[in-house]
């Protein structure tokens, strides 16, 4: 997957049947839980209305083959998508949308259409419009029905996080995540919603916005700041309870519902693990990369905790946030 800056396509209404069977019609359900469970290939539900305004933060589950979209906290959709095939897996864990583009062709395999395609790396894994047999058939990115594609990708940006899960690495809340991810934890960074709440309602764009993500490790009590994979502020954590381990979890900065900030958790990465939003009020920093932070914050701001060294080793690439530790081992 590559060509990164192709036009957009239109796509005229005399190739809409054409279109819709190439890649699966989209049908959208009433979002309710025994509905979801009966979802079929290309169906989907979308409701927007339940959380107009806020971040979004997308959880892809391998074993059920759905998507699920939360916005401030809130799901607001879930699809079915097909993932990588056995020798092409799809990579787990946790990754930032790196680029959009609505009219995406893949060079590596003979020109192949991917709409409205969401890059989470570099090397080739995207979310984007494509075939949905029913079971995993991709060469590693997560397919989408047409129709919800175009969907998701109004309401994603560069920086959007993505958490791709598995069976073996992920608990039970990221494979099969409710209605609401882990809300409301205290302890915003000092100084910095004045300037957040004045940009809560801007999207960063797309031609020139940066991926930004916070990865703080328990293990050699660092905090990294990466800005599209690179590193541009780190230092030390200082981690209150060090005997305590931080989780593996990925916190989002949201609007919170009186008019402040909350962060929403999402656990991910080892059996068992359960969200846990008081862990930030836990993790300080150094002032330079206070500064730095505060510099790059908006709401929607990407936070990874981890009880695994952050050193790049524990990264699979640049573009790659952090890895699961059966991943690394």
């Amino acid at each position: 997957m590559s060509n990164p800056n192709l036009t957009r396509r239109a796509i005229l209404a005399a190739t809409g049947l054409a279109a819709a069977w190439q890649f699966g019609a989209g049908h959208v359900l009433a979002d309710m839980v025994e509905e979801i469970s009966q979802l079929k290939p290309g169906q989907f539900t979308w409701h927007p209305e339940r959380s107009p305004e806020g971040p979004v933060a997308i959880v892809v589950s391998l074993p059920d083959q759905l998507v699920h979209v939360y916005r401030n906290g809130i799901r607001i959709a879930v699809s079915t998508c097909s993932t990588g095939k056995p020798g092409h897996d799809t990579p787990t864990g946790v990754f930032t949308i790196l680029q959009k583009d609505k009219n995406h062709h893949s060079s590596t395999y003979n020109n192949a259409p991917m709409p409205n395609m969401n890059r989470l790396t570099w090397s080739g894994v995207a979310l984007h419009a494509g075939q949905l047999p029913g079971y995993p058939a991709s060469h590693g990115c997560v397919r989408l029905p047409l129709e919800f594609s175009k969907l998701l990708f109004t309401v994603t940006h560069v920086g959007t996080a993505v958490i791709i899960a598995d069976a073996h690495s992920q608990p039970t809340d990221v494979t099969h995540p409710g209605l609401v991810l882990s809300p409301d934890a205290e302890g915003e960074i000092d100084a910095a919603e004045a300037k957040l709440k004045t940009q809560k309602a801007a999207h960063p764009d797309d031609a020139n916005a940066k991926a930004t993500s916070v990865i703080v490790s328990s293990v050699d009590q660092t905090i990294t700041i990466l800005e599209n994979g690179d590193t541009v502020a780190s230092g030390k954590a200082t981690i209150s309870q060090p005997d305590q381990p931080l989780g593996s979890q990925v916190f989002i900065l949201s609007d919170g519902d009186k008019g402040g900030l909350s962060w929403h958790a999402i656990a991910h990465g080892g059996a068992g693990v359960t969200s846990d939003t008081s862990v930030i009020q836990r993790i300080r920093a150094e002032p330079n990369v206070v500064d730095a932070m505060k510099q790059r914050m908006h709401v929607g701001l990407v936070l990874v905790t981890t009880d695994l060294p952050s050193h790049p080793d524990t990264r699979s690439g640049k573009d790659f946030v952090i890895l699961n530790q059966d991943e690394t081992s």
